[in-house]
Order: C-alpha cells, then sequence, then structure tokens
C-alpha cells in the first residue's frame, strides 16, 4: 500500500488544565477497559491493543490507574459498558445521544477519516450523498454514524464488524462500505490481501471524526475517572510523550 492521508494525527497547542486525581482508595483495582477490533487504532492482535489503547494506558498511568483490557464486538461492548460491567470504552466516537449516558474527555490525538469504500469496477461519485439513495450501504452495528450521513436517510444493512463489512461488499451485497480510511487499508493489508486491488477508497470522506476514550455519566466515578483522563493526556502532551506516542502508532499512515 502507498503511504495515506488518512486518520490524521493531530495534537492541541495549548497545555489543559491539571484536575483532581482519583481517590486514593479507587486506585488499587485495574480499571475494567473495553474495546473492539478496529485496527489499526485498537485490536486483540495489535502491540499493546493499538495505539488507542497505547495512548488510554499511558494517560491512566499518569493519573496514578492501571487497566485491564478485554475485547468485544461493538455492540456487545456498549451493551455490557451500560450495564456497568466496564469502566470505560477504548475508541470511540462522539455523538449527541451518546453524551446523554458518555462522559467525554480530552480526545486521544487520533483524527478518523469516516468515508466509503467501494468495488473497484463500480465507482459512484459520493461528493452528493442524496444521489446514493438507490445504493444499499453497509454499516456497522452500534457505531456513531457521522451526522451528514444518518441525514441522508440512505438505505443501510448493518454488520458486526468493519471486517464483515468490507466481506459483504466483495460479495456484491452491499454496494458501499462506510468505514474509516486507516481501518480499510489495514485490513486490506492484512485480513483481505486477496481483495487488494478489488476495493478502493472514493474521495471525498464524509466526515473526520476525533476518537475519545470514554467513559459512564451514570455511575458516580465517572467525573472524576474522565477528569484524571484528562489531567493524564494533558501531562503526556505537556511532556511531549503523547506526540512519540502517536509518531510510533502512526503506521497506517
Amino acid at each position: 500500500m502507498t503511504t495515506r492521508r488518512d486518520s490524521l494525527v493531530w495534537l492541541a497547542a495549548a497545555a489543559l488544565p491539571a484536575m483532581a486525581a482519583l481517590p486514593a482508595r479507587a486506585a488499587d483495582a485495574p480499571l475494567r477497559m473495553v474495546a473492539t477490533e478496529f485496527p489499526p487504532y485498537t485490536g486483540s492482535q495489535l502491540p499493546g491493543g493499538g495505539i488507542a489503547c497505547e495512548v488510554t494506558r499511558s494517560a491512566l498511568a499518569q493519573a496514578g490507574r492501571a487497566m485491564a483490557l478485554s475485547f468485544r464486538p461493538w455492540a456487545r461492548a456498549l451493551l455490557e459498558f451500560q450495564r456497568g460491567e466496564h469502566d470505560g470504552v477504548i475508541g470511540a466516537w462522539r455523538s449527541e445521544e451518546r453524551e446523554r449516558t458518555m462522559r467525554f474527555p480530552q480526545p486521544l490525538g487520533i483524527l478518523n477519516q469516516v468515508g466509503f469504500m467501494a468495488r473497484a469496477d463500480r465507482r459512484p461519485r459520493v461528493d452528493d450523498l442524496a444521489a446514493l439513495r438507490d445504493l444499499r450501504i453497509g454499516v456497522v452495528h452500534g457505531y456513531a454514524n457521522p451526522p451528514r450521513f444518518e441525514a441522508a436517510n440512505l438505505s443501510t444493512e448493518g454488520a458486526v464488524d468493519d471486517l464483515a463489512n468490507l466481506r459483504k461488499l466483495l460479495a456484491g451485497r452491499v454496494d458501499l462500505a462506510l468505514i474509516d480510511k486507516g481501518v480499510g487499508a489495514h485490513l486490506l493489508e492484512t485480513q483481505l490481501r486477496e481483495a487488494a486491488g478489488k476495493l478502493v477508497w472514493l474521495e471525498p470522506a464524509v466526515m473526520e471524526l476525533p476518537l475519545y476514550t470514554v467513559f459512564s455519566k451514570g455511575r458516580p466515578e465517572g467525573e472524576r475517572l474522565a477528569a484524571a483522563f484528562t489531567r493524564g493526556i494533558g501531562e503526556l502532551q505537556g511532556s511531549g510523550r503523547l506526540a512519540m506516542l502517536l509518531q510510533q502508532g502512526a503506521r497506517w499512515q
């Protein structure tokens, strides 16, 4: 694969304000964090669980917290999180609906470029979403899709994850797959090598979305966790460690 501009790594210029750490009594047990298979950002087969997990682990360590990491399909991860089985979710996009139940601290510094992949022999124009109303769009169950995409009210078909979504695209079961550009490229380089040249990314992207680690609004400790995490990200940023982590993990560029 050639060098890509997808999923740009960015850093905020200003330092973040310090925030109170968690009380000592909460610092003993590792936080139960959950992520999904979203390589190259999160994944059970990636070093450290992927760059989003590495940044999360380092930010929590700055706040004096360790974490235990598990992986679930996305819809199941969200369900278990809402039931209180996990303290936080790594690798979430922000949406109005999620803000009702999730606390969004400082983002991780990863910007996802979300748009369409298509079969190489059929490349519709995607600059006008209204023109896609007769097509079947593959999406992933539980993902927060870009508001512009949702507003277009297109015909969608759900899949359990991005890999399944691309396989449906290859089989002709959907006409387009809504996906992060870096995820699509990574899957074509790894688990879908036989499809190299058969699937292509279509410009322009629908939207760019920052990636977050989130905590619960419904649990008393959620506010403290989010504050501690923001403080940890700020310390990583101020020391230059965040930039180093992102550069080391930016293999998808």
